[in-house]
């Protein structure tokens, strides 16, 4: 008899991942549904806990470019505060691909990613739990750019740090959703991460203008009610991604 072979660092045992219970049109409100989300979530963190290679490098780059630019930038010519915004949300990208990009990459190399997709988890759970785990990592690095160009360009955050953490935090889920989805687009190519900043870059121009837009005004102190407008406009964007995301990722994993 065939011993059973132990699962590399990046499989998934076929009972981490609880199967579907057929409830009908009523699966999805299911706790099943919840619990199967959970278990990807959790599988991800775990892993990424353990090697720790994804947020080290987010991290290390994070702080690398806010040492960068608080040289690069003559203060005497620029106010820190004219440009931080555009800094920080550009930042938050560059560092966010480094590790979301690499969402599938592990499962890729073992071949454990296809065991995932045969087993009788719904796609879009499967989707929405590497969202979620990829998440949790970026909203580390938002509050570790946050605290860098604060650090560097002595930013004041004034009255409402909150509400700049949370406009960042907004957008970040948005640039998530859209970058899993299209890592797992990439993944599957020969270009591999290559690819990414082309199919990615184009769609994420509304983020970094109604974010920026957002930032910059809470930075310069300005009330939340005069950043409504790009806010709103930023959580648009932000469900848009997760619809989509959650919905085109089933025809892509099955390419």
């Amino acid at each position: 008899m065939e011993a059973a072979r132990t699962p590399g660092p990046g499989e998934v045992a076929p009972a981490a991942l609880p199967r579907e219970e057929p409830v009908g049109g009523a699966a999805r409100a299911h706790p099943s549904y919840l619990r199967q989300l959970g278990a990807v979530v959790q599988k991800d963190l775990v892993v990424e806990l353990r090697s720790r290679q994804r947020i080290v490098a987010m991290a290390a780059f994070t702080v690398l470019v806010g040492i960068l630019f608080s040289y690069s930038l003559d203060t005497t010519l620029v106010r820190p505060q004219d440009v931080a915004a555009g800094l920080v949300w550009m930042t938050v990208i560059f560092a966010g691909m480094l590790g979301v990009g690499r969402t599938f990459q592990l499962e890729a190399e073992d071949g454990a990613f296809q065991g995932v997709l045969t087993s009788p988890i719904p796609k879009d759970a499967l989707y929405l739990g590497k969202v979620l785990s990829n998440y949790m990592l970026v909203v580390v690095i938002v509050l570790l750019v946050l605290g860098v160009f604060g650090l560097f360009f002595n930013l004041d955050y004034g009255s409402q740090p909150l509400a700049a953490v949370g406009v960042v935090a907004l957008g970040a889920l948005g640039f998530v959703a859209l970058t899993t989805l299209f890592a797992a687009v990439s993944a599957a190519t020969t270009m591999g991460e290559t690819l990414l900043p082309v199919l990615l870059f184009p769609l994420l121009v509304p983020m970094v203008i109604y974010g920026s837009s957002a930032t910059r005004a809470l930075l310069a102190g300005r009330p939340f009610s005069e950043v409504e407008g790009p806010v709103k406009m930023l959580a648009a964007f932000t469900l848009v991604s997760l619809l989509a995301g959650a919905v085109l990722f089933r025809h892509v994993v099955e390419e």
